[in-house]
């Protein structure tokens, strides 16, 4: 037997506990906010030190853990990364659920409670692949750093951002996120981000006074109007990632904008002096900021009293498709799946654009089986079973090639 199919025979053996590894996460509430991820770290930090392998806790708050593993392998070589986040995204209306938030509900192969998907099933996945790679250091050369942070939800400043500032030796040669796309697919990229907030005012006046544009208001809804129209416009991707243009549903190429907020005026006979609107964009790669900033102060500029600010914002991100990390990763998915991995651009943010940032490959693949997590969060058991094995791979592939 080879070593990859020892590793599959070992993740196969272990698949029940795995399941029921993955139903205590899901009962350990880490909704973000709060983001108290105590709960769901202790139960990691446990089951690696069942396995026989010791984990640190490192906090910018209490409340807010991130666990770190770290296992050599046979001797000198790569530093691959392995990352999940420990919470969740906030449930929303409780009551538009059909089934339990912390209690893991297996029906037809699959697996609903919160955050399964996003991301619990990764979390159970990496831990496991982990603990097997450190019990056979033999097979691997290198380093594999296991990190499972908290704060990801929300892009906050307590969980990846917080150990890449103060644990330099993270960042390694590669890592691999176990953000799913959806549908297994194999993430090289991810959208960009801006959130733009924009600023009407106009003159004081009593509404039976009103002309087309006199108020704040009338002329923030003419903007946001000509801006939704842009939901349709599709970016060509980078040479490097040109095989997501194969993707049937483009979406990963779609620039979406969304007008989340708006507010303005005092009383309904008056006309509005002022008036506000918060607009998320997320920006495909193929894309830039200053692309959609430019289009939007050409649509201010033809509006008379409208002016914009920029709230929060970063470019789309990407890995080429030659990086070694997305040969490891595709040829493990195949090697598992019996089919070939299919590229595409993650709609969500991950923490592999800060990886991406300070130039390290980054890939995301995982077993969210929607492109983005929300009610009635669920994963296909044999999904989060085969992810352990594709990290496994991935991991013997990476850490066996010459440096």
């Amino acid at each position: 037997m080879t070593v990859p199919l020892a590793f599959d025979a070992a993740v196969e053996a272990a698949a029940p506990a795995l399941l029921a590894f993955l139903d205590r996460l899901v009962a350990a509430d880490s909704a973000n906010p709060p983001g108290d991820t105590r709960s769901v770290a202790g139960l990691v930090v446990d089951h690696l030190a069942a396995a026989g392998r010791a984990a640190r806790i490192v906090s910018q708050v209490p409340e807010k853990p991130n666990v770190i593993a770290v296992a050599e392998g046979r001797g000198p070589g790569r530093h691959l990364v392995f990352n999940v986040h420990l919470d969740t995204v906030h449930p929303g209306e409780v009551a538009d659920w059909s089934v339990p938030l912390h209690a893991a509900t297996h029906r037809d192969g699959r697996i609903f409670g919160l955050g399964v998907g996003n991301m619990k099933g990764a979390v159970a996945a990496q831990t496991l692949a982990f603990e097997l790679l450190a019990a056979h250091p033999e097979a691997w050369s290198g380093r594999i750093t296991f990190t499972a942070v908290a704060d990801e939800t929300v892009f906050g400043p307590d969980g990846a951002g917080f150990l890449l500032e103060t644990e330099p030796d993270l960042t390694g040669d590669a890592m691999i996120c176990g953000e799913g796309p959806g549908a297994m697919a194999l993430a090289l990229a991810e959208k960009g981000l801006l959130w733009l907030a924009l600023d009407a005012v106009a003159p004081s006046a009593q509404g039976m006074l009103a002309r087309p544009l006199s108020s704040a208001v009338t002329r923030l809804a003419a903007a946001i109007a000509e801006i939704d129209r842009w939901n349709d416009t599709t970016a060509a991707p980078p040479a490097e990632i040109a095989a997501v243009a194969d993707h049937p549903e483009r979406d990963g190429l779609r620039l979406s904008v969304n007008a989340g907020t708006i507010a303005g005026g005092r009383f309904v006979s008056q006309s509005a002096t002022r008036a506000t609107a918060e607009i998320d964009f997320r920006i495909p790669p193929g894309l830039t900021i200053a692309d959609i900033e430019a289009r939007v102060d050409a649509v201010i500029g033809r509006i008379e009293g409208l002016s914009r600010r920029r709230l929060k914002g970063w470019e789309p991100n990407w890995t080429a498709a030659s990086s070694p990390i997305v040969a490891a990763v595709a040829a493990a998915h195949g090697a598992v799946r019996g089919e070939a991995a299919v590229p595409v651009v993650r709609l969500p943010a991950s923490d592999a654009s800060r990886w991406r940032r300070l130039g390290v490959p980054a890939v995301c693949y995982g077993p969210q089986a929607d492109r983005v997590s929300g009610v009635d969060d669920w994963v296909y058991a044999r999904d989060v079973v085969d992810c352990a094995k594709i990290y496994a791979r991935a991991a013997l592939a990476f850490l066996s090639e010459p440096t």
